[in-house]
């Protein structure tokens, strides 16, 4: 048995996986990256339109800060999300896009002078300020009130990983690449790594550490049609929740991008719309005006994959042999602008489509793209009920996003998650409470277990075939886990999920038996866990009855907010059942900075909560008294919802900008 020790173990070579390890080997703590692909070709290379932080540098952006980014944050995420994680978050991204900076990402940058945009399908003159010239620009974004989306064309989480990898190989920080961790080592609530196949050579090694970050990013690939990379699988949640003891948090929360290339649902960035863009029907009729007058094709995204749907529902969506669709119009912003911000959507629609989006409409549909859902953990990242088990990104639920999440929003929380996180690791890993107490002879039960399941996949004959249960699990997560649900549809999803599971015990490896290098061999285990994560999905969905962010029930058509203010929070203590176990965890009114109320755009449906009421009352009481003694934005803040308390030291000044700087005295206060 060969067993590899390190102070830290990361599971994922992407944003968050490579932020991470970056931090803990700064802090002289011996990290080590289990990745199932070169760390350059992770899915976070696919985030195109950008990465949110309030600088406020560019004039749309202007007056842009914390409180506003923190306001559409928690709306967007329909008073879901965990909103001290939310002041954490917003409060860090302005620092982690100038790290970035250091990194060598080549942000976009203001220009001065008065320059052309499409705003709302109009030309307009924006003039930008002289002071900004040189500043990293921003554009607009679904659900936010100013340009606060900083990015690289369309092409920012390609420029961001590739500085990122950059940096952890400056640092030193070891990658195994080609390595799947396959089972969680644990004993008595503490985690202390994990059993990994090494993907070329079939060896089985167990990785043992003093903390284990899971950073494997989104569940996607249970769809049968998804923005997501193929290696987007969810095993990162499936292994805490195969551990029986580490738990998942509103894995129902699954979010669809309305714009992604039919029939392949490959993404066409929100930048498109941020930039101009609009959506039409199969008349040429922009229809987003008519359902959201305001916020228009930038309503949050939940929202704009709604309304489309609604619209293909009356008839109005484009024939097609792959389906209804409808079209993005970019034509209006002009070759020069697209073949410069908007390249890789050029490129995408030049090479999977055939043909040129400066001349002609691009053919779109909502597909799932984005998981909400993770391990559940505590604002420092790790795991709720799992000692030294950490989790950040998509994999995770810290919990920023809670029923939908803003664009832009997913890139930022990867690399300020990574930041944050790391620096708790560090702290963990510096305590006595870090110490390895696990014999070898444990280490080498979990490591007999997986190679005894392996084993049996490539013996066993005369069983199921794990591609046939993969295809009818994708088949029906899309056709009835989707963007609109109801009871009956859930219902069914959960009994054929339940028998897909069933059999999936009976899988054989038939097309190949050899242990090296076989892809068949690692389909079979891979969709063993992936039915559990997409029961999970199923079953939270069909329990939650109300609709909130994207989670969208027509039979239940309200956010209800008197009986389902609450996380889903998921279990599989006992590996026999056929069901996971949920459970669900109070989101509370009284501990809130901005209490429950209307979106700003959407459907207003609401049962509503009388303690909304009481608590902004009473913080508007607060805010109105510190106001009459001259208190400033952040004395007030601090006295409605404390969180900076909660932030490494590092990362607890203050941020400024061309509009707000602070002398030093006043900042140290």
């Amino acid at each position: 048995m060969k067993i590899i020790y390190t102070d830290v173990l990361v599971v994922g070579g992407g944003l968050a996986g490579l932020r991470v390890a970056t931090g803990v080997q700064e802090r002289e703590h011996r990290t080590i990256v289990l990745s199932l692909v070169p760390p350059k070709r992770s899915h976070s290379a696919a985030a195109q339109g950008g990465m949110q932080a309030s600088l406020g540098n560019c004039a749309m952006g202007w007056g842009d800060n914390e409180d506003v980014h923190f306001e559409d944050t928690v709306k967007g995420s329909d008073w879901g999300a965990d909103q001290q994680v939310v002041r954490m978050f917003v409060n860090t991204a302005p620092k982690a896009i100038r790290e970035l900076t250091h990194y060598g990402v080549p942000w976009n940058r203001v220009r001065k002078g008065k320059h052309e945009a499409i705003i709302n399908a109009q030309k307009v003159i924006i003039e930008e300020r002289d002071e900004a010239h040189g500043l990293i620009t921003a554009r607009d974004f679904g659900g936010t009130k100013k340009w606060r989306t900083c990015y690289t064309s369309d092409g920012t989480g390609h420029s961001m990983l590739y500085a990122m990898d950059n940096k952890a190989h400056e640092d030193r920080v070891m990658i195994h690449e080609r390595m799947e961790a396959m089972a969680l080592i644990h004993k008595d609530g503490r985690c202390y790594g994990v059993v990994a196949r090494n993907l070329m050579d079939g060896e089985i090694v167990a990785y043992v550490a003093k903390a284990t970050t899971i950073a494997t990013g989104g569940y996607g690939r249970i769809y049968a049609v998804t923005t997501n990379a193929v290696i987007c699988q969810g095993t990162g949640q499936a292994l805490a929740l195969e551990s029986g003891v580490a738990t998942l948090g509103n894995m129902e929360a699954v979010q669809f991008h309305p714009t992604a290339i039919v029939p392949v649902g490959i993404l066409t960035t929100e930048g498109c719309r941020g930039d101009g863009g609009v959506l039409r029907d199969v008349d040429g009729y922009r229809f987003m005006p008519d359902y959201e007058p305001e916020k228009k094709e930038l309503a949050s995204r939940d929202v704009v994959s709604r309304r489309m749907i609604e619209h293909i529902r009356k008839g109005k969506g484009v024939p097609s042999r792959y389906g209804d669709h409808l079209w993005l119009d970019i034509t209006i912003l002009g070759r020069e602008h697209i073949e410069k911000n908007l390249r890789e959507v050029k490129d995408i629609c030049e090479n999977f489509l055939g043909i040129d989006p400066a001349e002609e409409w691009i053919p779109v549909r909502p597909t799932q793209h984005y998981s909400m859902g993770g391990i559940r953990t505590k604002y420092t990242g790790e795991s709720q009920t799992m000692k030294g088990l950490y989790a950040c990104g998509e994999a995770a639920c810290w919990d920023l996003h809670g029923f939908n999440r803003l664009g832009g929003n997913s890139v930022s929380e990867t690399v300020v998650s990574g930041m944050l996180v790391a620096e708790y690791i560090s702290d963990f890993c510096d305590s006595p409470q870090s110490s390895i107490d696990i014999s070898t002879a444990v280490v080498e039960g979990f490591v007999l277990a997986e190679k005894e399941k392996v084993h049996r996949l490539l013996t066993h004959e005369g069983g199921e075939d794990a591609y046939v249960l993969r295809r009818e699990m994708e088949s029906i997560m899309m056709e009835k886990v989707g963007i609109f649900r109801n009871g009956d549809d859930l219902q069914e999803a959960v009994e054929r999920l339940e028998r897909l599971l069933i059999r999936s015990g009976n899988i054989t490896v038939s097309r190949s038996k050899s242990y090296a290098a076989n892809p068949a061999l690692v389909i079979a285990y891979r969709t063993q866990k992936m039915i559990k994560v997409a029961l999970t999905v199923a079953y939270g969905a069909l329990l939650r009855t109300e609709s909130r962010g994207a989670h969208a029930r027509e039979d239940y058509p309200m956010r209800d907010d008197v009986n389902w203010l609450k996380r889903t929070i998921t279990s599989w203590p006992d590996p026999k059942q056929t069901l996971p176990t949920v459970t669900y965890e109070p989101i509370e009114i009284t501990h809130m900075e901005l209490p429950p109320g209307f979106r700003g755009y959407g459907k207003k449906n609401i049962v509503e909560n009388r303690q909304s009421a009481i608590q902004q009352a009473k913080i508007d009481a607060i805010r109105n008294e510190l106001l009459k003694r001259g208190a400033d934005r952040f004395e007030i803040q601090n006295a409605l919802m404390p969180y900076e308390h909660l932030l490494p030291e590092k990362y607890k000044g203050r941020n400024e900008r061309l509009y707000e700087r602070f002398d030093d005295e006043k900042a140290e206060q």
